[in-house]
């Protein structure tokens, strides 16, 4: 059996290095001792987690979210790009082999790095939690790091996941054979539809929400909520162990941040 790895540094080298480092740390999770209202005291470099004030997710309420003329459209170039699927044994994700797209936020380029699902979802919007949420991370040469977040209802099946669904049976498998952080190459993948349904976003300043919960993360949460069938939720929740499969950090304090609109409806 591949030997666990703290999911915390484990997503952290996913998304500043892209590839996986073999550091142990005290074991993270979503329920016990080890679950979210601990994260801080578990490892010092853990401490942001429960002192941060910004941290992520948010309930964002739609009547209080301020429309920012300055925001512009959410410009991503998403490309063809190899995409290996991985099972981080806290979440299920795609990571790229090389450059695959950037975000541009402000002039700035983020490249695409990665992304990764939860379920049920982590943000809410006007206190309703979605059945899976799907986040985009990039990366700028600052360091800087920015996410694009996708919600999900039970509906139709998403096409994006339909493309790999075969290869989600092939983790399910992995794990049930002991293998429970396995990595399958999924060759070029397009990524095109996921910048679908992007004229309406929600824009606030957080952090990762997992450990070390890093912050000054740029979210941008879109506004049209997309569909999902059942049947690809519990494929994405598969591969994981039980303390793993619901796996959503419960809302964090406002502390007084805001929450910025963009709406071409409105801007237009």
């Amino acid at each position: 059996m591949a030997s666990q790895l703290s999911f915390s540094f484990h997503f952290y080298c996913v998304v500043v290095c892209c590839c996986f480092c073999k550091i142990r740390t005290p074991s993270s999770s979503y329920a016990g001792l080890s679950g979210p209202a601990n994260w801080g005291s578990l490892n010092p470099k853990f401490s942001t987690c429960s002192s941060g004030k910004l941290q992520s997710p948010i309930n964002i309420i739609k009547n209080r979210a301020v429309e920012n003329k300055k925001l512009t459209p959410l410009t991503r170039d998403y490309k063809l790009g190899k995409a290996i699927l991985v099972n981080n044994g806290f979440n299920i994700g795609l990571l790229y082999e090389g450059s695959c797209g950037v975000l541009i936020i402000d002039g700035k380029n983020y490249t695409f790095k990665q992304m990764h699902w939860h379920s049920p979802s982590e943000h809410q919007i006007d206190g309703v939690q979605y059945a899976a949420e799907l986040h985009l991370v990039h990366l700028s040469d600052s360091g800087t790091i920015a996410v694009v977040s996708m919600l999900y209802e039970l509906g139709d099946a998403d096409p994006f996941i339909s493309k790999i669904t075969n290869r989600l049976s092939d983790l399910a498998k992995d794990a049930s054979a002991g293998y429970e952080e396995a990595h399958i190459p999924i060759g070029a993948l397009d990524n095109k539809l996921l910048r679908k349904n992007t004229r309406k976003y929600y824009r606030y300043v957080g952090s990762l929400t997992v450990p070390p919960c890093t912050e000054n993360v740029i979210w941008s949460v879109l506004g049209k909520v997309r569909t999902v069938s059942k049947e690809q939720v519990e494929a994405l929740k598969a591969p994981l162990r039980a303390e793993f499969k619901m796996n959503a950090r419960p809302l964090q304090s406002m502390n007084g941040r805001r929450v910025d609109l963009y709406d071409d409806k409105i801007t237009n």
